[in-house]
């Protein structure tokens, strides 16, 4: 009959309370303006809205996550960048010529002496002083060719190699420029995030757009220009060889090597050999820190690879000048007085401790493989999410009440009873969506109020099938208890189908789309959740104190 085991009470009551306390710090949590710590590092503008406990109002010790507003409703950055994929194409010729050059060497008795040329940003071109020799020139070169790792270009090779006159000429191939542009992409979209994810913000939008851009937006962030000061640094930093040291800014720095200015020491600028020994690639780690004058530095630590090839150099090179290079510009240039095992090091300059620590974090994240452009930004004030904010409740009040009064006039007691599993219901999809960090949006607002509105149809049925049972002369006990039991499969199969198309809208969506998603998705789940277990449960408790004859429904 109409029974409940005291241990499935205990969970319906527990997951009830749980979801409720995950749910309250959005009530008990006020919205100010200030800084977010986790923040500090790019919000200088103290114009960024954060959430601080109202003082006293919430314990400690409880849940205090809160629901993530997004771009919509908090406020934040949008950037629309491009990736310069042909700087790709140059730096990957460039590390190309160690290779070309020992492959040529190999038939230096035919093809003569070689020399590399200045040409195209996107071809490698080496003279041969024995034109007759390109035969044997371009089958050595040739041999350097690899595989394209790509589905699209399967069975071809990752270089074209021609010869011009005495010219013999290195081009990526189609498919490997195809293969290219994707990993580009790939890696840039990886670093960002992670660049994003290192100073605490929450749910950011990192996307592709089309063949060579990305879509940013960032929640919360004070401006543009804060995000792109974070993301727009390409943050490559590398260890050269200094041949020398000049004032003159239009000295020939001579075949191989750079003129690159000094950070701290305006109009010095350094000689460098333009092969790096080490690059930020074989960086394991980068933290802020302090020197022994107090001045803020970065500390640094190579991975095994990278810490043998440092040693390596500092072995073959003690008493000569070292460049530390950040962006093309030389931070320091120190002498080697002995050589370096550990793999560590130190890079300071005239840093503040806010710089500092956004060098570490950029290092942390890696080197941007292309430089960014940004061809489109947008600072959304939170003035517009605010507004949005004040209809939505609006909408879910509205929409609230005028559900609790049809169900209270068409149901009476057993419409009060579902009303408050509606009122439980909305607090629980709160608590689920600040557990799992999720992101609130506009059409994530309209998804809730969808989901009041779809909330109380379970019980609609539940209590119609009540009412056909009771016509048929059954005492109320049994009436309640087959109305659930024959009301169930309705519930499941109208439900799922919905869960179903909401999964769909999350994994084939993106932006507004999976925010509406993924409401709707928890309001399906949390809906059955209390019409079937909640309400019964109240109803149980009502029966079991009142124990009555008859019951209207």
């Amino acid at each position: 009959m109409l029974q409940i085991p005291l241990w499935k009470r205990l969970l319906i009551v527990a997951a009830c309370v749980l979801g409720l306390a995950y749910a309250m710090p959005n009530l008990f949590y006020v919205r100010v303006e200030g800084h977010n710590d986790a923040m500090k590092t790019i919000d200088v503008s103290g114009s960024t809205p954060v959430l601080e406990a109202a003082k006293g109002a919430w314990p400690a010790w409880l849940p205090s996550g809160l629901v993530n507003l997004g771009l919509d409703l908090r406020g934040g950055a949008h950037l629309l960048a491009e990736v310069q994929v042909a700087d790709v194409y140059a730096d990957r010729l460039d590390g190309m010529w160690p290779d070309v050059r020992d492959a040529l060497r190999d038939v230096r008795e035919t093809a003569g002496t070689i020399r590399r040329q200045t040409g195209a940003a996107d071809e490698l071109r080496v003279r041969i002083s024995r034109p007759e020799g390109m035969a044997d020139a371009l089958a050595a070169v040739r041999k350097l060719a690899r595989p394209v790792v790509s589905l699209t270009g399967v069975g071809q090779n990752d270089i074209e190699v021609t010869g011009d006159g005495a010219d013999l000429i290195v081009r990526l191939s189609e498919a490997e420029r195809q293969a290219t542009d994707d990993r580009t992409i790939a890696q840039s979209l990886e670093i960002i995030r992670r660049r994003v994810d290192e100073v605490g913000t929450r749910e950011p939008t990192i996307q592709r757009q089309g063949t060579d851009r990305i879509l940013i937006q960032v929640p919360g962030i004070g401006s543009a220009s804060e995000l792109k000061a974070l993301i727009g640094t390409t943050a490559r930093l590398t260890f050269h060889p200094v041949v020398g040291r000049t004032t003159d800014a239009t000295q020939n720095p001579g075949p191989r090597n750079l003129l690159l200015p000094s950070m701290d020491e305006d109009g010095t600028y350094y000689i460098v050999e333009k092969t790096p020994v080490v690059s930020g690639e074989d960086l394991n780690d980068a933290q802020p820190g302090f020197n022994q004058n107090s001045q803020p530095v970065v500390n640094f630590r190579f991975n095994p690879t990278g810490a043998r090839k440092f040693g390596d150099y500092t072995v073959e090179n003690v008493g000569s000048p070292f460049g530390i290079v950040l962006d093309d510009e030389v931070v320091s240039a120190p002498v080697i007085r002995e050589a370096i095992r550990g793999g560590s090091g130190q890079i300071s300059g005239n840093f503040t401790v806010e710089e500092a620590t956004n060098l570490a974090i950029l290092l942390r994240a890696g080197a941007l493989p292309a430089k960014l452009t940004f061809l489109e930004e947008r600072t959304i004030g939170p003035e517009l999410g605010a507004d949005s904010i004040a209809a939505g409740k609006i909408a879910c009040l509205v929409a609230g009440i005028a559900v609790l009064v049809f169900m209270v006039a068409s149901y009476g007691l057993f419409g009060v009873i579902a009303d408050i599993a509606l009122l439980i219901n909305v607090g629980l999809i709160f608590g689920i969506l600040s557990a799992i960090g999720a992101t609130l949006t506009l059409p994530g607002i309209a998804g809730i109020v969808l989901t009041i509105g779809m909330a109380v149809d379970a019980n609609v049925l539940i209590f119609e099938r009540i009412r056909e049972e009771l016509r048929t002369a059954k005492g109320p006990a049994r009436a309640i208890d087959l109305g659930y039991e024959r009301a169930l499969s309705a519930i499941v199969d109208a439900n799922i189908t919905t869960l179903i198309t909401a999964v769909i809208l999350f994994a084939m969506g993106s932006g507004p789309v999976r925010g509406f998603a993924v409401t709707l998705g928890v309001g399906i789940v949390t809906s059955v959740f209390t019409a079937i277990f909640v309400t019964r449960l109240l109803i149980v408790w009502w029966m079991e104190r009142r124990r009555p004859k008859t019951i209207v429904v």
